[in-house]
C-alpha cells in the first residue's frame, strides 16, 4: 500500500497515477460528487470511458446506461472490468465492505496484474480506509482533501449570486467578513458548506459577518459524531474574565495572525499557549473566552478519555483527535488539566506497557510539526508531574502563569459576577469586598456571590453588602489550605513563565507593577 502525499493538488495526483498505469487507486473521501467530477474530467481529457459501480445498481456507464444488472455482484463487477476491451476508469463506491472476502482479494490481485498492461484503472471510493494485508502492495491510497478556501469562496460567491436580485435578502460582506465566513466553513464538505451558507440566508434574510456563528454550529455536528472531542459554544466573553490583562493583550495580538494578510506580512500561524496556575483563577474560562474573541470553534480534548482498554486503541484515539481538529481548522484545541493525562509518562513502560509514553510522544510530535491552524490551549495546575519535553520552546508560543487575583482584579471580578446575576455593582462597596477577600481565587469570589444570593433569597429580601461580607468570612480559601503548594508553584513560575497579570497578588508579596 502506498499513500500519496497532499503536497500536489489531488486531481493532478490522480491524473498522474492513472497515466502511469497504477492499477488500483483507493480514494478516501466522503464527497463522491467532488471526486467523481475530477475523475470525469480526467476520463474526458484522456479519452477514456468511465463506469460507476454500486451494490444497488451494478456497473453503470457514464451517462446512465446500465451495462448488466448481474454486475451488482462484486465478483461479477470485477470480471466485467477485466473483460472490458477499451481504456476506462471503473469507480467502485463503498467497495471496502467486500475486501475481507478472500475471493474478492484474489480477484483484485488478478485485476492489478491485468491492468498494468492496459489503459484501465480501478478506483475504490470510500470514506473509510480498510485494506487487507494481502492487497497492501497492489493499492495506492489517496486522501482526497476537503474543499480549500478557494473552493469554499466559490461556493459562497455562488450563494451570493443566487440571492443578489432578491429584495428580501441583504448581503453585507466586505473582504474581511467574506474571509471570516469562508474560513469558518473550512473542515466542512462542499455540500455541508453550501447548506450552512444557505441556512444563514434562510434564518435571518441576510448574509453578513454575524453568520460566522451559524456556520460554526455546523461543525458542532462533526465533533459530536466523533465521540472523542467536545464542542464548546462561544458563550464566554473576555469581558467575563477579571484581570489577566497581560494574557488578554497577548491573545488579542495573536488573533489577528490567522488572516491572509498576516501570511503575506510573513507571520507564522500561532501555535498555542500553556496556562499554568492556581486552581480557580481563570485558566479554563480564558480558554473558552478565546473562542469568542477569535470567532473560532473551541474543541475540548479530555486526555484521560483517549486511553482505552483495547491494545492500540489509545494511540489511534489520539491520532483521530488530531486529524479531526486539523480537518476543521482553523480552530482552538483545549486540553484541560494536562497533568492528569500525561503524569505517568516516565513510568509508562512499567505501568501500562508504554501506552502513555507512546500517546504522549504522538501528541508532542504533532504539536511541534503541525502545519494546520490549530491553536492549542493547554491548562495545568501541577507542573511538577508534567514531562519536561512539554516545556521546551517550540511546543507552545508562550507559557503563562495565572496567580491569585490582586485587589484591583478581585474588585473587577466582584463587579462581573454581580452584573451577571442582575445586580447593580454601584449598590455595593466593591473595594471593601475586594480587600476582605484577600487570597480568594476568582471561582471562590463567584461562590461568595452565589452563597450571598442563597441567603438573601431564603430570607425573602434583596442581596446586601453584609451578606457578601459574611460569606467571605465563612470561607477558607485555597490559598490558606494549600499555601505550601501555591508557594512552590509561584517559585517555579518566577523564572520559567510569563505573568498573566500586570499586577501580582499581595498573597505573593507586595503588589507591584510588571512591565508588559
Amino acid at each position: 500500500m502506498q499513500v500519496e502525499s497532499e503536497n500536489v493538488d489531488a486531481s493532478t495526483r490522480i491524473d498522474v497515477l492513472i497515466r502511469a498505469r497504477y492499477s488500483i487507486l483507493y480514494v478516501v473521501s466522503w464527497e463522491e460528487d467532488r471526486v467523481e467530477k475530477v475523475l470525469r474530467e480526467i476520463a474526458r481529457k484522456r479519452e477514456k470511458q468511465m463506469f460507476t459501480w454500486t451494490i444497488t445498481r451494478g456497473m453503470v456507464q457514464e451517462g446512465g446506461k446500465q451495462s448488466d444488472p448481474s454486475t451488482a455482484d462484486p465478483l461479477r463487477a470485477l470480471d466485467f472490468a477485466m473483460e472490458h476491451k477499451e481504456g476506462a476508469l471503473f469507480v467502485l463506491r463503498d467497495f471496502d465492505h467486500f475486501l475481507d472476502d478472500p475471493t474478492v482479494q484474489r480477484k483484485l490481485r488478478d485485476v492489478a496484474r491485468a491492468f498494468r498492461s492496459s489503459y484501465k484503472s480501478l478506483i475504490i471510493l470510500s470514506p473509510v480506509l480498510t485494506i487487507p494485508s494481502h492487497l497492501e502492495k497492489d493499492i495506492t491510497v489517496i486522501d482526497f482533501p476537503l474543499p480549500d478556501q478557494e473552493e469554499l469562496g466559490s461556493l459562497l460567491d455562488g450563494i451570493v449570486k443566487q440571492v443578489e436580485g432578491n429584495p428580501n435578502i441583504v448581503v453585507d460582506l466586505d473582504d474581511e467578513s467574506r474571509e471570516q465566513l469562508v474560513k469558518a466553513a473550512l473542515g466542512l464538505t462542499a455540500s455541508e458548506a453550501e447548506d450552512a451558507y444557505a441556512k444563514s440566508v434562510v434564518l435571518n434574510g441576510r448574509l453578513g459577518p454575524e453568520d460566522v456563528e451559524v456556520v460554526l454550529t455546523e461543525k458542532e455536528q462533526i465533533i459530536r459524531k466523533s465521540g472523542i472531542l467536545e464542542f464548546y459554544s462561544a458563550e464566554e466573553k473576555f469581558a467575563h474574565v477579571g484581570g489577566l490583562d497581560a494574557l488578554k493583550q497577548w491573545l488579542s495580538k495573536r488573533g489577528k495572525a490567522f488572516s491572509e494578510a498576516a501570511r503575506q506580512f510573513g507571520l507564522p500561524q500561532p501555535r498555542g499557549v500553556l496556562l499554568i496556575g492556581v486552581q480557580g483563577c481563570g485558566k479554563s474560562l480564558s480558554a473558552k473566552a478565546v473562542s469568542s474573541l477569535w470567532h473560532l470553534p473551541l474543541l475540548r480534548l479530555d486526555v484521560g478519555s483517549v486511553f482505552s482498554g483495547v491494545v492500540g486503541s489509545s494511540e489511534q484515539n489520539m491520532r483521530r483527535a488530531m486529524r479531526l481538529a486539523e480537518s476543521i481548522a482553523p480552530c482552538i484545541l483545549w486540553l484541560d488539566e494536562l497533568e492528569k493525562g500525561f503524569s505517568g509518562t516516565q513510568s509508562s513502560s512499567f505501568s501500562d506497557a508504554g501506552t502513555t509514553a507512546r500517546v504522549f510522544g504522538s501528541f508532542i510530535t504533532w504539536l511541534q510539526e503541525k502545519t494546520e491552524p490549530v491553536f492549542v490551549i493547554a491548562t495545568a495546575n501541577d507542573i511538577s508531574v508534567l514531562p519536561p519535553e512539554l516545556m521546551r520552546k517550540g511546543r507552545f508560543d508562550e507559557i503563562f502563569f495565572i496567580d491569585l487575583p490582586s485587589t484591583d482584579e478581585r474588585e473587577e471580578i466582584f463587579r462581573i459576577h454581580l452584573e451577571k446575576r442582575g445586580r447593580d455593582p454601584e449598590n455595593f462597596n466593591l473595594r471593601e469586598l475586594a480587600v476582605e477577600a484577600a487570597g480568594f481565587s476568582g471561582s471562590e469570589i463567584e461562590q461568595v456571590v452565589i452563597s450571598g444570593l442563597y441567603d438573601a433569597f431564603d430570607e425573602g429580601r434583596e442581596l446586601r453588602q453584609d451578606d457578601l461580607m459574611a460569606c467571605i468570612k465563612a470561607t477558607v480559601p485555597l490559598s490558606s489550605t494549600r499555601k505550601e503548594d501555591i508557594d512552590a508553584l509561584r517559585e517555579w513560575a518566577h523564572m520559567r513563565a510569563r505573568q498573566a497579570s500586570s499586577t501580582v497578588s499581595e498573597e505573593a508579596g507586595v503588589e507591584r507593577k510588571i512591565e508588559l
